[in-house]
């Protein structure tokens, strides 16, 4: 044996890392990155005592306004500023607006609280199915994948988030936040009586997940680096954001950086991918002006929603918007608040569809945004990402 081969580790002894949706370095900021900045802003929050104060009007800014409305309209780079894409699918981008319109103007119109309270559990199937489709992202490229994986994978994520949600539905008159408006989630004891149970499927999911991991580390010197991250970053936040913590700041952070900043990171990509092949569209003069026009493309926006909605319904950020001397009639408001919704209604129907195997088997720059190969596999994910 050489001096060389002492000191050098064989092939065989390295511990391979991957897969990656981009590379180690872009996954990790975007997964493990997001994860880390939210979780020291909450700390941050609590060593200020946020909690104790209504929610800073500079965080409603960066937060709410900033991250998660301005994620919303990311989806038009996907869907309405491309004409190829409407004309391949008229009816699906026709009406799908218009379905969730009627459907939200026939629920406001039985009650306020239930328009709220149907919008906000399909935002949380939403935000689950999100971390659902990142983890069969990583999984689909993994050659050595097995039927297992799946079944531990999903597992580990739906008991990483609706453990949580139950929680919040078990104490839901003890926390001091809401998803949309306080009350819109319903509170039963029948809650507490499952949160037990829950909770130990939590606990063997996240065991399981983390003996397979194990397992392949030392039978194939293999360790999912990347999915692994979007794993825990999924268990942590959703924990700490309702379990561990109980206030609106918390809250806010968790749930929207962790859900936020990958789907940028996606719609960036694509939107990269997808101007190299349509350059005279208005997508590719906002991508050749860099990712700072995308961003303020997308926050103007957002900027122009929040008014509306501050103006003629909620009044509560005169410091922003400025003070409101007038009260629509409730027949009006009835009306207005649908439509104010069918941006992130909208956003979350066709969020269902957009991923999937067929379109991104279609769509070359679908395929290469979401760092998978050139001609489409035939083991691509059927389950969506964002």
């Amino acid at each position: 044996m050489t001096i060389t081969d002492a000191v050098l580790p064989s092939a065989q002894s390295r511990v391979s890392l991957g897969p990656w949706l981009w590379g180690a370095r872009v996954d990790l900021s975007i997964f493990a990155g997001s994860a880390a900045l939210a979780l020291g802003l909450v700390l941050f929050g609590e060593l200020q005592g946020f909690g104790e104060h209504p929610f800073p009007g500079w965080a409603w800014l960066v937060f709410v306004l900033g991250i998660d409305v301005a994620h919303v309209y990311a989806t038009l780079f996907r869907t309405y500023l491309d004409r190829e894409e409407l004309a391949r699918h008229p009816a699906r981008y026709a009406l799908a607006p218009l379905a969730v319109f009627i459907a939200g103007y026939y629920l406001y119109a039985q009650s306020s609280m239930l328009f709220w309270r149907c919008f906000a559990y399909v935002a949380v199937y939403h935000f689950v199915r999100q971390q659902v489709g990142w983890v069969a992202l990583y999984r689909a490229k993994n050659p050595l994948r097995q039927p297992i994986d799946r079944i531990i994978d999903d597992a580990v994520i739906y008991a990483a988030t609706l453990y949580p949600i139950l929680h919040w539905h078990a104490y839901a008159g003890e926390k001091q936040f809401a998803w949309f408006v306080e009350g819109d989630f319903v509170a039963g004891a029948i809650a507490r009586a499952w949160l037990p149970w829950l909770e130990l499927c939590w606990w063997a999911a996240l065991a399981a997940y983390v003996l397979r991991q194990l397992s392949l580390l030392i039978t194939r010197r293999s360790f999912e680096l990347g999915k692994s991250c979007v794993v825990g970053a999924t268990v942590t936040i959703w924990y700490v954001g309702i379990v561990a913590t109980n206030n609106d700041f918390a809250f806010t952070v968790t749930n929207v950086v962790a859900h936020g900043v990958p789907y940028f990171a996606l719609l960036w990509a694509y939107a990269r991918e997808r101007a190299g092949e349509t350059r005279r569209a208005f997508m590719g003069d906002v991508v050749k002006k860099g990712l700072v026009a995308f961003l303020l493309f997308l926050l103007c926006l957002a900027f122009v929603e929040e008014f509306l909605w501050d103006r003629l319904v909620f009044h509560d950020r005169p410091w922003l918007f400025g003070a409101a001397n007038f009260e629509l009639p409730a027949g009006l408001v009835a009306l207005v608040v649908p439509v104010l919704m069918v941006p992130q209604a909208t956003h979350y129907v066709l969020d269902g569809l957009l991923w999937r195997r067929k379109d991104t088997r279609q769509l070359p720059a679908q395929r290469r945004a979401l760092g998978l190969p050139a001609a489409g596999p035939a083991s691509i994910t059927k389950e969506n990402t964002p």
